[in-house]
């Protein structure tokens, strides 16, 4: 790690955005992290409608954020943010074998909005993983399942083949290129994850597959995966009116903190969390 920044955003959507262009306007030295600016959703959209000055297709806002983030000089540094760990007053961040340092954190990673999969929250850590590179060589010669969301995954698929015996690939798209002796790709919707005290079994439509470990390879984990002691209620960050967490230093903003899932919601909450930030790095003289 280079250096200490002052705060980490870790995310890719409006939120997050919104969080570094005003942690830079707040002359703050922040790191913007995540998968892709913006993500897929707003560029899928059809029409926008619900935020001001902005009456078009998803694809017209994508652009004109994309022309204000190059006139503004915002950059992503694009990964997966897998871990974030909090000691010593500061945050460790992970992904993969990268780390990252900051002061201080806004999670901005938006929700699943098609839910977990039935008992993956109560196998986490007992079997369900959600980073390859983390957890990979602990099934070394066992049997495994990866839940693959995107073509974007499957260098992980590939190495969690190097050490697993066998590895059944759920892929969640079309036009595979998974290949391998031991990788087996299959056109199934999985349902859940099953067993007594650990993983014993994916579950889908068609029947059940013995498993030791499965993998849910998707832009991002669950909040409570990723940020260790984190309060949450159900899927959502439980967040103070300043965006604060239960953990000092780590603040929430966007669809990640609950309803309603918009872009001003976002957009507004994503400028509260980098003034509480400054606000907190204020407090403590730092």
């Amino acid at each position: 790690m280079e250096h200490t920044f002052d705060v980490a955003v870790v995310g890719g959507g409006i939120a997050g955005y919104t969080a570094a262009l005003t942690a830079k306007n707040l002359l703050l030295d922040y790191l913007w992290l995540g998968a892709s600016a913006f993500g897929e959703k707003l560029a899928c959209a059809e029409k926008v409608t619900n935020f001001p000055a902005v009456s078009g297709k998803g694809t017209d806002f994508l652009a004109a954020l994309e022309a204000q983030r190059e006139r503004e000089g915002i950059a992503l540094t694009p990964c997966r943010i897998d871990g974030v760990y909090a000691a010593g007053g500061k945050f460790f961040l992970t992904a993969g074998q990268k780390s990252f340092e900051a002061k201080t954190v806004i999670l901005a990673t938006g929700v699943e909005t098609k839910g977990a999969l039935k008992g993956e929250r109560d196998f986490l850590g007992r079997g369900v993983s959600y980073c390859a590179v983390c957890d990979g060589a602990l099934y070394k010669g066992k049997r495994i399942a990866a839940v693959v969301s995107s073509p974007a995954f499957e260098e992980e698929v590939h190495y969690l083949a190097r050490f697993a015996d066998m590895v059944y690939a759920f892929c969640l798209y079309e036009h595979s290129n998974l290949c391998g002796e031991n990788i087996e790709v299959r056109r199934e919707f999985p349902l859940a994850v099953e067993g007594t005290s650990r993983v014993e079994r994916i579950v889908t439509k068609e029947g059940a597959y013995p498993v030791e470990g499965v993998f849910l390879l998707k832009n991002s984990a669950p909040p409570k995966a990723l940020v260790g002691g984190l309060q949450t209620e159900g899927a959502h960050v439980k967040v103070a009116r300043d965006l604060s967490t239960n953990l000092a230093g780590l603040f929430a903003a966007g669809d990640v903190t609950g309803r309603p899932y918009q872009y001003a919601k976002a957009a507004g909450e994503g400028c509260v969390a980098a003034h509480s930030a400054k606000a907190y790095l204020d407090r403590l003289g730092k």
